[in-house]
């Protein structure tokens, strides 16, 4: 068993699924990869499950009855990760919009550099995205931005969906107790590890549409976010938040850092 599980919620990806899959296995640090396929009708898991002979012990697969959501989907994911004692735990698509080799990034700013969150961004260092149309460039940056300025927590992709955490974090969110189960999601865990001082960077990634399969995005996952935010920030000053740092708790502000690579060199 590696100490990186790389977490990969699917719904009708079965032009993905193989590749991806391989692509990580491909990656000159390894992982092992977990994929929670929501009753996919086009036989994604089929694919999936035909590949764990050839991957076995690194590969492994859940299978959900029905569409559930990203974020009960990636929860599923936490709660096996950590029954299985793993130390780095990723979410990212299936579908190549975020390139598999950064999560090598990834697990170098949580397991070498000693942050507790690291956050693949497309938006650290101007606008990083490639064949979107622009009302949905447009969409995305200005939701961060909204984002920001309700929570002032100072990410500037706080809604981007390719991360590392620490096996620390996961059992320090109280994972019964989110809310939300779609594009929030995202939001919602950003703000718990600010919350509870966890020790973010954000590591600026290219992040390139898909090429194959449809999207899973709707106006109604936006919708989410927009009122979400208010809700989750409103309900965090009726809740207690122990701040933890890393090696000890702490009762201040002193050790939140959410700090923003100033060059890509910074990360490799």
């Amino acid at each position: 068993m590696n100490d990186g599980l790389v977490l990969i919620p699917t719904y009708n990806e079965r032009e993905n699924a193989e590749l991806i899959i391989r692509k990580v296995f491909s990656l000159p640090q390894p992982f092992d990869v977990l994929v929670i396929d929501d009753g996919s009708p086009d036989g994604t898991a089929e694919i999936v499950r035909s590949l764990l002979p050839e991957f076995e012990g690194r590969l492994f697969l859940e299978e959900r009855k029905g569409k559930l959501g990203l974020g009960t989907a990636y929860i599923h994911g936490f709660r096996w990760a950590l029954s299985h004692g793993y130390q780095y735990v990723f979410e990212m698509d299936a579908d190549f919009s975020h390139n598999p080799d950064d999560l090598i990034r990834l697990y170098d700013a949580c397991a070498h550099q000693g942050y507790d969150l690291a956050i693949g961004s497309r938006y650290i260092q101007g606008v990083n995205v490639v064949n979107w149309p622009m009302d949905r460039v447009l969409m995305s940056y200005f939701a961060s931005a909204y984002v920001r300025l309700i929570t002032r927590m100072p990410i500037m992709d706080a809604t981007a969906g390719f991360k590392c955490y620490t096996a620390r974090v996961l059992r320090t969110i109280p994972l019964e107790q989110i809310k939300f189960v779609g594009y929030a999601f995202q939001i919602e865990m950003k703000w718990l590890a600010y919350k509870y001082g966890f020790r973010i960077k954000e590591v600026p990634i290219i992040f390139t549409d898909r090429t194959r399969g449809a999207s899973k995005m709707s106006k109604g996952i936006f919708k989410e976010a927009l009122f979400g935010v208010v809700q989750m920030k409103l309900s965090s000053w009726f809740r207690r938040f122990e701040r933890v740092a890393p090696g000890a708790p702490v009762s201040d502000d002193s050790t939140l850092a959410v700090v923003p690579a100033t060059s890509a060199s910074e990360t490799r």
